[in-house]
């Protein structure tokens, strides 16, 4: 690291920077090339609009299949670059054709080429930073390679070194091994989910099942692909022993709550408590689960709002699970008539009242006790089945209530507003004396 800026390196450097400035491009020839791939440039510009929308709209031609339009579009996005490249290449044949110097219009040609073929082929990357990331590292190298500097920097990044302990960690190192596990991550990433659509179609599995293989298997892969990159850059993983015993200090610590979320997200998985699909019910929170992640799980209620709730609070909290073993659920609907009513009568309105719902269930069938003799009224209960309950429970109750509301005016049975009994007792006289 010293050496790297030691003085007389240096001066070095920039001596020979300025033998290579005069004696390779201010020279006439290497200007009147500048020229021509400036000219080149400003043409490209030009046209590349007129252009791009005549290849847009051949991309949009229905008759088209759909990876050509996919291909028109990915053109479309390179059209300056492949008309700059078109023009630079017909200056390079004439120029050699007459034995002009061309030398720098051919590096032009590579690097312009180079560009767009590593383009087209990141266009095939889904995420578009992953890919642009890829594009910009790709030319990179490429462009080195092609002005023949890739040698001078990388021995420029492997001097640029200290060393920890018996490691020796250098700019090239680190360079080498965030390349290695960009790669490695996006393949364990699209590894992790080609495998997670092959478990979920799979039919032998349970959604909770599921979720807990493939969320296992892309940990198992990302550990994998970490593993690989510093095995890739030649750092021994028995370094890291010290950092391991901290890190389960710092997880004891200031990580705990994450950490328990992590495990009750597994326990949860494997217990099949709670799945997609099913309707809980937590605290205030009614809804039915969207999906299970690592730290939380998602609930939907039926006003659209999604709740995230720690899976500690599923773990330690109760939970109403309206659809765990099964989707039929039995609701009731108190209410109360008159002690004048026929009650044998108004317990057959009820029935006939939850059957006439739609969401009730005719088997089994709604019933309807007598509860109790009330303070104002006669105490009844209906009690109904539904098989929905992701639907939502109040509304199908609502409906219950206003079809007892009208059987209930229509044979004249009342329904009493509460009542108090006063008895006053015989007037006791009061004397009243004057002082």
């Amino acid at each position: 690291m010293g050496r790297f800026f030691d003085p007389e390196v240096l001066i070095g450097f920039r001596d020979s920077a300025e033998t290579w400035l005069y004696d390779q491009v201010l020279v006439p020839s290497t200007l009147v090339q500048l020229a021509a791939l400036l000219v080149a440039f400003a043409a490209a510009r030009y046209l590349a609009p007129k252009l791009t929308k005549l290849v847009e709209n051949a991309g949009k031609v229905r008759r088209f299949d759909h990876w050509l339009g996919l291909v028109a579009a990915a053109v479309a996005r390179l059209t300056f670059a492949i008309i700059w490249l078109a023009m630079c290449w017909l200056m390079a044949l004439v120029a050699a054709s007459r034995g002009w110097p061309h030398h720098l219009i051919t590096i032009a040609v590579s690097l312009l080429s180079a560009w767009i073929v590593i383009n087209l082929i990141s266009s095939l990357i889904r995420n578009r930073t992953f890919a642009r990331a890829v594009a910009i590292v790709a030319w990179t190298i490429a462009a080195l390679n092609i002005l023949e500097l890739l040698d001078p920097a990388i021995t420029l990044l492997d001097n640029a070194a200290f060393n920890i302990g018996d490691v020796r960690i250098s700019a090239l190192t680190v360079v080498e091994g965030v390349l290695a596990l960009t790669v490695l991550m996006w393949a364990a990433i699209a590894l992790g989910d080609l495998l997670e659509r092959r478990i979920r179609h799979s039919p032998n599995l349970t959604p909770s099942v599921q979720v807990l293989f493939a969320k296992l298997l892309k940990v198992v892969l990302f550990a994998i692909a970490i593993l690989i990159a510093l095995e890739s850059v030649g750092i021994d993983l028995t370094a890291f022993t010290v950092f391991t015993g901290a890190l389960g200090v710092g997880i004891g610590f200031g990580l705990q709550k994450t950490v328990s979320n992590l495990i009750s997200g597994v326990l949860i998985l494997m217990d099949k408590s709670i799945k997609p699909g099913d309707v809980i019910e937590v605290g205030d929170t009614y809804g039915w689960v969207n999906s299970l992640g690592s730290r939380y799980v998602s609930v939907i209620t039926r006003d659209g709002v999604e709740h995230l709730i720690p899976n500690e609070d599923l773990i330690t909290q109760r939970v109403t699970n309206w659809s765990f073993s099964g989707q039929n659920v039995r609701l009731k609907a108190p209410l109360g008539i008159s002690y004048d009513a026929d009650v044998r009568r108004a317990v057959e309105l009820c029935i006939e009242a939850a059957a006439e719902v739609e969401r009730v269930l005719a088997d089994p069938k709604p019933v309807c006790h007598v509860r109790g003799f009330g303070d104002s009224s006669v105490d009844l209960e209906i009690r109904f089945w539904i098989n929905d309950p992701r639907n939502g429970v109040s509304n199908v109750r609502s409906q219950v209530y206003l079809k007892v509301w009208d059987k209930f005016h229509e044979h004249g049975i009342e329904i009493p507003y509460p009542q108090r009994d006063l008895h006053i007792k015989s007037p006791v006289p009061v004397t009243v004396s004057q002082g």
